[in-house]
């Protein structure tokens, strides 16, 4: 009796042999591709895709077999993006998720060396800025949206550097501010402060990652004097805390993942990033302690995990957290089920306070546990700490936030 991987493939083979004949007969890449397909249905099968997406990608991969069949490629030629886009335009397809799929699934298997890009093939950029995008994109888990604007920015910068022959060894912060003033004429402040953001991020790099530039001139790198001046961090007040915790459902997986992710950024001051990373070896059950180990400040921080938040981790590995070989603690709902990215974990918290008819962000939870540790007595370098801050200017816009204590610390601590 043929086991169900069998079954698939017989299946698929039968259907193929109705419509085009015995594939044992093409010279062609056919066979293969169609012995590759059926496989690739049975995976998606075992890793717990839901039969409609199954299907959907069955009917894709029957088009572009089809596609394939009357056109005679090489195996060689199959998965590449100018083969893709001929497929896409002449079947009038927007996207093409199963044959990326298939391409994914092939890399994995060994057959191909690269898996077809998921986007439009985007401009090279020169050496050193491909590195940056690529270690905020494994490094730091950047989401797509915000690599996209990464990259943007980088590249005007790299067409700024070429056009006045500048070099990054040999770079001034008037070099910087000419260009950012040339780049930011048609955008609002805000955009501004985002796109100068990046730019500093890239500076730091420069000097903390590659040596190049023996001076860090990021921190030189500031906005016009109405722009910069530090603004008091937002948080929650008690009865929004209540009015959160309150409207949060438990009732499925999803609701489940989302409760952790509010506890873990309200009860710790985790970033969204730092929320995502964690994996089980990380959480210390008995000891109801967490480790953050890849952090702002590259200083490793345990932090003691109140027992609302441990009984809230324990509720979602129980009764929401997919099987998985993966080690996160955060997994994705959808098969293959791996880790998210910083961006969707901010997304769901900030549906949860929609829901909760609060007017704030994910991040107000991280100002809120400021704001808890500033009362409780702790000092602001200890606060530095706690948040993962680089520098303790940014802790210190903390002391804001608690009126009755700013004279007092301001006065006694030794800043």
């Amino acid at each position: 009796m043929a086991d169900s991987h069998d079954q698939q493939s017989i299946e698929w083979l039968n259907w193929y042999n109705q419509q085009y004949g015995s594939p044992q007969k093409d010279p062609s890449s056919v066979p293969r591709l169609t012995r590759t397909i059926a496989d690739y249905l049975h995976w998606m099968k075992s890793v717990n895709y839901t039969p409609t997406s199954r299907h959907q990608h069955r009917m894709q991969l029957e088009l572009f077999l089809s596609f394939v069949k009357n056109r005679r490629f090489g195996w060689q030629q199959l998965f590449t993006e100018k083969t893709r886009e001929h497929f896409k335009k002449i079947r009038g397809l927007s996207a093409t998720a199963a044959v990326n799929g298939l391409s994914r699934y092939l890399v994995g298997q060994g057959q191909l060396k690269t898996p077809l890009p998921q986007h439009p093939q985007q401009r090279k950029l020169a050496g050193i800025f491909e590195d940056y995008l690529q270690y905020r994109q494994v490094g730091h888990q950047t989401d797509t949206r915000q690599l996209k604007s990464i990259r943007r920015v980088l590249s005007a910068l790299c067409d700024y550097f070429n056009q006045h022959g500048i070099t990054l060894n040999r770079l001034r912060i008037e070099d910087l501010d000419a260009f950012m003033a040339e780049f930011c004429q048609p955008f609002l402040p805000g955009t501004c402060s985002n796109y100068r953001s990046i730019v500093r991020g890239f500076l730091s790099y420069l000097h903390q990652h590659r040596g190049i530039l023996k001076k860090d001139l990021a921190p030189l790198l500031i906005g016009a004097p109405q722009f910069a001046k530090a603004k008091p961090p937002k948080f929650l007040r008690p009865h929004e805390v209540q009015q959160l915790f309150e409207s949060l459902s438990i009732t499925c997986p999803k609701d489940l993942r989302t409760y952790v992710m509010v506890h873990l950024a309200y009860t710790l001051g985790l970033r969204p990033c730092e929320i995502c990373r964690i994996t089980l070896d990380d959480i210390a059950f008995k000891k109801e302690q967490v480790s953050v180990e890849d952090r702002k400040n590259k200083q490793p921080l345990t932090l003691p995990i109140p027992e609302k938040t441990l009984k809230a981790i324990v509720a979602y590995m129980v009764g929401g957290r997919p099987k998985s070989h993966d080690r996160h603690l955060i997994l994705s709902l959808s098969a293959p089920h791996g880790p998210i990215v910083p961006g969707l974990v901010g997304r769901y918290i900030q549906q949860a306070m929609n829901k909760a008819g609060l007017t704030s962000t994910p991040y107000w939870l991280r100002h809120s546990y400021a704001q808890h540790l500033l009362s409780s007595g702790a000092s602001i370098y200890e606060i530095k700490e706690m948040l993962g801050h680089r520098h303790i200017e940014s802790s210190r816009k903390y002391l804001h936030i608690h009126t009755d204590l700013m004279r007092e610390v301001i006065l006694d601590e030794p800043l």
